[in-house]
């Protein structure tokens, strides 16, 4: 008892410490939360945008491109009737070459030639002011289709620089995500550590006794030693076994830090043997769940705090021995303690 007294100062003696380091962890966790909340309500708002200005340019470019086929489609008219005016203009200028040369041959002719020569030639200068407008209007459609890729050009480096701006914040969140993770594994094996301590406080305890025995992550006592056959009301031995429990229950609840949620799940099992109708439990499942419910109130009447404690009842439906021999309902009877988070 001495060496336990000793023990029990020097844990409290480096508790303080130990407080400040694991508040000082949760601070930094709390921290972290924080700034990956900001970060994805900002890239929820920046996607948003983005997606808003995507559509936007989407449908100036579907504009654009519409705009340029029908240039095109008029650019190609223009230049049609440009061909066919060179070729009426060609035809004039012959026709007013055979004119020439038949005026040398005939005097006669010569006055109607001449008439008809200023008639070719005025249609002639027409032709030649149609063909002008023609190219001044190519010229503009050109200047409007360089304009339009410039448009073009500048709308692509906008997309560029947006989809930049979202793998660098993709980039962001992954690497939030993955300093979360560790934190999150750091605590894990905290409460582990802590479930390790306590099983090894309860073996020391309650002794090395083939009916009370860890199995897996769980502490499990055959229900034998906490309540008769067929009830929820403890035996004097039972009670005895969990004071010790609760002694070190309220012992570890003091040890580990207020930041990490953690419960004591006390789970109800019962073999497959149904139960008499005479008494007050109408099959396995209520009273494995009595059982459950019983161990924790006996707990929190001995100082356990109740958020620390949830009970649950599984009957027959989760044996750990298969079969219906006495040895296997007997393992199958039990109250089984687990250390898990909340």
């Amino acid at each position: 008892m001495a060496v336990r007294a000793r023990r029990r100062e020097a844990r409290s003696d480096v508790w303080p410490a130990f407080v400040d380091v694991l508040s000082n962890l949760l601070l930094v966790f709390i921290f972290l939360l924080s700034i990956f909340a900001l970060l994805q309500y900002l890239q929820t708002r920046e996607i948003t945008g983005k997606d808003t200005v995507l559509n936007r340019l989407n449908a100036q470019i579907a504009d654009l491109t519409e705009l340029l086929a029908m240039e095109r489609s008029n650019k190609q008219e223009l230049t049609d009737e440009l061909q066919n005016v060179r070729a009426s203009l060609a035809a004039a200028a012959a026709e007013r070459d055979r004119l020439k040369g038949a005026a040398d041959s005939a005097s006669a002719a010569a006055g109607s030639a001449d008439g008809q020569i200023a008639i070719i030639t005025k249609a002639l200068e027409n032709e030649k002011v149609v063909s002008q407008k023609a190219l001044s209007q190519v010229e503009i459609l050109n200047q409007q289709i360089a304009a339009l890729r410039r448009q073009i050009a500048a709308l692509e480096d906008a997309l560029g620089a947006s989809e930049k701006r979202d793998r660098e914040s993709q980039a962001q969140i992954a690497d939030l995500g993955k300093r979360l993770n560790v934190a999150l594994a750091q605590r894990v094996q905290e409460l582990s550590r802590y479930r390790s301590d306590f099983f090894g406080r309860l073996r020391e305890i309650l002794g090395d006794r083939p009916d009370i025995r860890v199995v897996g992550d769980r502490f499990v006592f055959q229900s034998e030693v906490l309540f008769p056959s067929g009830s929820d009301e403890f035996n004097e031995a039972g009670k005895a076994e969990l004071d010790k429990l609760a002694d070190a229950l309220k012992q570890l609840e003091g040890e580990i830090p207020p930041e990490i949620a953690w419960v004591l799940r006390v789970d109800g099992h019962t073999d497959a043997r149904p139960l008499s109708g005479s008494g007050r439990f109408r099959n396995n499942w209520e009273l494995s769940s009595a059982r459950a419910i019983a161990v924790v109130r006996y707990l929190i009447d001995r100082g356990v705090q109740p958020q620390h404690l949830v009970a649950a009842g599984f009957g027959e439906f989760q044996p750990i021995e298969p079969g219906t021999t006495d040895e296997a309902n007997a393992k199958n009877r039990r109250i089984e303690l687990k250390l898990t988070e909340r």
